[in-house]
């Protein structure tokens, strides 16, 4: 993929993300395909209601990732996986700077790709799966104007407290999202290590702050 189309991909990919808030009465016992499906209709009339969300307001975004993006994402999973071996050398506190940045990253993504939300549809592919897998694989398709756009979800069980089903990588037109981050941090970590990773991420999210004032 080249530099150029990736914050494309990326705005993409969120606008899909966004559409999985959910609520938490359901998450434990839903299958997810069915749950896809249900909510991602939900959320995304719910973003096309919001002005402010749509012009890009800050704040607003922040809360909708955090409130209904983030409780049913692995998260931790998610940025270890994109940083890759260098994960276990870092310390808590680089673990926590490299999770902030991280999503900040993929927000200011959000926030250029919510003014394109239109018209855009779901349709959630049979699942093959077990029942008892606790780790699945949903394809979808997302129609509106322009070509369909393959998105597939990759999610775990998870046990316990807020048991149910999360998601811990994204596929968009066959790129990982995982994967296509894990080659651009895993470069940075081997010319400046962990530190100097986050240094790059702090960079990045200045200067989308800069472009957006």
């Amino acid at each position: 993929m080249k530099h150029r189309s990736i914050s494309r991909w990326v705005a993409r990919l969120l606008v899909a993300m966004g559409m999985l808030g959910m609520s938490a009465a359901y998450c434990a016992d839903e299958a997810p395909d069915a749950l896809v499906k249900r909510l991602s209709t939900d959320v995304l009339a719910a973003i096309k209601a919001d002005a402010a969300v749509q012009a890009g307001d800050t704040a607003k975004i922040v809360s909708l990732v955090d409130n209904r993006v983030m409780p049913y994402v692995n998260f931790q999973r998610m940025t270890a996986s994109a940083v890759g071996p260098g994960w276990r050398q870092a310390t808590p506190e680089q673990k926590q700077r490299l999770q902030d940045e991280f999503k900040i990253l993929l927000v200011h993504s959000y926030a250029g790709a919510l003014g394109q939300v239109g018209d855009q549809s779901i349709t959630v592919k049979p699942l093959r799966a077990a029942p008892d897998d606790a780790d699945v694989l949903v394809r979808t398709e997302i129609r509106g104007h322009g070509d369909p756009i393959q998105l597939d979800y990759r999610l775990e069980k998870t046990p316990g407290q807020g048991a149910g089903w999360k998601i811990y990588n994204l596929n968009v037109m066959g790129v990982w999202l995982v994967q296509n981050y894990l080659s651009q941090f895993s470069q940075e970590i081997n010319a400046k290590g962990i530190d100097g990773l986050i240094a790059k991420l702090v960079a990045m999210n200045k200067s989308n702050n800069a472009k957006k004032s």
